[in-house]
């Protein structure tokens, strides 16, 4: 194993655990992965924060071939229709987190009643239709919807984000359960008022002015 690999394993390791710690993925729900060469390095199936470990993430090629006796994550299809379709992708993290969940059981998009939605890409954070886990049509549907965002839901299901890093794309997760909570919140007490076109128009002209949002 080489030092770079290493890295990475530690690395996937510490963002996993850490989606575990901060209540994204709870028991084996969830999966986290980067970019290796032509190939990636996934959690395995059945990982939980308990048990992920440098030597328990599998290698595999965008076509599902692995060698050694753990399997990769059942959602390996998701994450290789990311990086075959987006080649500046480089890490990619899925969660069931409850607030995302809760909205993505709706079949709901994420709308832009918040200014931080656009964050991820656009005024909003769209949420593709059910597909059984780990099928072709659920991973077809999450890399054409990451095309201009940077997370969507997953219908009845949670979410995926992608990022250029791990912790990026961690961090994009993470806001993404926030939003989605606070959205949850808001629509309690009536349906939250959303931005207008212009206003939008006026938030990524400053937001590409100052680079807003490229550290989360």
């Amino acid at each position: 194993m080489t030092e770079n690999e290493l890295k990475l394993r530690e690395e996937l390791v510490a963002q996993y655990q850490r989606m575990g710690q901060l209540g994204l993925n709870e028991l084996s729900s969830g999966n986290l992965s980067t970019r290796f060469g032509d190939n990636m390095l996934i959690s395995g199936n059945g990982a939980t924060s308990e048990s992920i470990a440098v030597d328990t993430i599998v290698e595999c090629s965008f076509d599902g071939d692995w060698e050694g006796p753990r399997k990769p994550s059942s959602e390996w299809r998701m994450h290789a229709a990311i990086y075959k379709q987006h080649e500046e992708v480089q890490a990619v993290v899925h969660t069931h987190s409850d607030y995302c969940v809760a909205l993505a059981s709706s079949l709901k998009p994420l709308p832009g009643f918040h200014y931080l939605v656009g964050v991820f890409g656009g005024s909003d954070v769209p949420c593709v239709p059910y597909s059984t886990f780990g099928s072709q049509s659920l991973a077809n549907d999450a890399a054409a919807a990451l095309t201009d965002r940077t997370a969507c839901l997953l219908g009845n299901h949670g979410m995926i984000a992608r990022g250029i890093h791990l912790k990026r794309a961690a961090n994009t997760a993470y806001r993404l359960e926030l939003m989605c909570r606070q959205y949850v919140l808001a629509s309690q007490l009536g349906t939250p008022a959303l931005l207008t076109d212009a206003e939008w128009e006026d938030f990524f002209a400053k937001a590409e002015e100052n680079q807003y949002g490229k550290g989360i």
